[in-house]
């Protein structure tokens, strides 16, 4: 198993979510709403097949949830704030109520112990209020930040191994320039990075492999025919610009794919039913039959 990041870093976890078998590698999983099923590839290429959720109503929020370096199916339901997920260390069911209809899951790990903590977020009185509820003691962690207009963008920002609660800012047209405000673990501070633009998708990652969040969005084209453009700060320094995907046709669904500690630019188009992932390790984009046209990728659950 490479593993070039150190797993007590936050950014790994994201990988974790989407690794079933525990390689390092994220895994390719499709949820098909026709039959609430979750069906992961594995790495190995053994795939596996999970009843769980209930589309329209569930909201995926795959994690690891009992600390075991693998990944936990897991959905929250809007309509009455209940989180569902499996334990893979036991295989056994847990359910807990926490948040409110009209909220947004953002669970990630805040504390950093390794374990997804149960997050939500609330927009009221024009203010965007974060609710976690913390794995390393069962604290409860209340925090004002951000406006009801802003979009969620969780990461770890500054390197200490805890996820920052961050927002993404737009500007007052399509085509304004963006800010990202993330407020540091570390330092308690707010740190503004402006980057993208307004109409711009949020895509956090770890595109270069050293621990910490960058600050991605996802540009999609005027014409539903046009490239999607992939703009990454990355935190060692300087920026990514690369052309990927199709507007209209693919859904983003970064992630570490080939186990070198960064995230691999890459997306599922649903006409083919296929993941392509440029891989950062070698350059190389790979194909991988998985899904059909009417399935979700699961990856695709960290875009804001």
């Amino acid at each position: 198993m490479v593993t070039l990041v150190l797993s007590s870093f936050s950014q790994a976890s994201l990988r974790t979510a989407m690794d079933v078998d525990q390689d390092g590698k994220a895994d390719y999983t499709i949820f098909r709403p026709s039959n609430n099923i979750w069906y992961t590839l594995r790495s190995s290429g053994e795939p596996v097949y999970t009843n769980f959720g209930i589309a329209g109503l569930d909201h995926m929020t795959p994690g690891d949830f009992d600390n075991d370096g693998k990944g936990d199916v897991a959905v929250w339901r809007e309509t009455d704030g209940d989180w569902f997920w499996l334990n893979s260390s036991t295989g056994t069911f847990r359910s807990f109520h926490f948040g409110s209809p009209g909220d947004e899951p953002v669970a990630r790990d805040y504390d950093g112990d390794g374990k997804t903590d149960l997050a939500v977020v609330r927009r009221q009185g024009g203010k965007m209020t974060w609710f976690v509820l913390r794995s390393t003691d069962g604290g409860f962690v209340q925090t004002e930040f951000g406006l009801a207009t802003d979009f969620t963008a969780p990461g770890d920002y500054d390197g200490d191994g805890k996820f920052d609660f961050t927002v993404r800012r737009p500007g007052t047209t399509k085509t304004s320039a963006a800010t990202f405000i993330s407020l540091s673990s570390r330092t308690g501070t707010a740190v503004n990075t402006v980057w993208g633009q307004s109409a711009d998708l949020a895509i956090p990652g770890d595109y270069d492999g050293d621990g910490t969040t960058d600050y991605a969005v996802l540009r999609e084209g005027a014409a539903l025919s046009d490239n999607l453009q992939w703009l990454i700060r990355k935190s060692t320094g300087g920026s990514i610009i690369e052309i990927f995907g199709i507007t209209g046709a693919d859904l983003n669904v970064q992630n570490d794919y080939d186990g070198d500690g960064k995230t691999d630019i890459a997306v599922y188009r649903h006409a083919d039913g296929a993941f392509f992932v440029k891989r950062s390790l070698t350059g190389a984009i790979v194909p991988v039959i998985w899904g059909g046209a009417n399935d979700y990728p699961v990856a695709s659950y960290d875009t804001h």
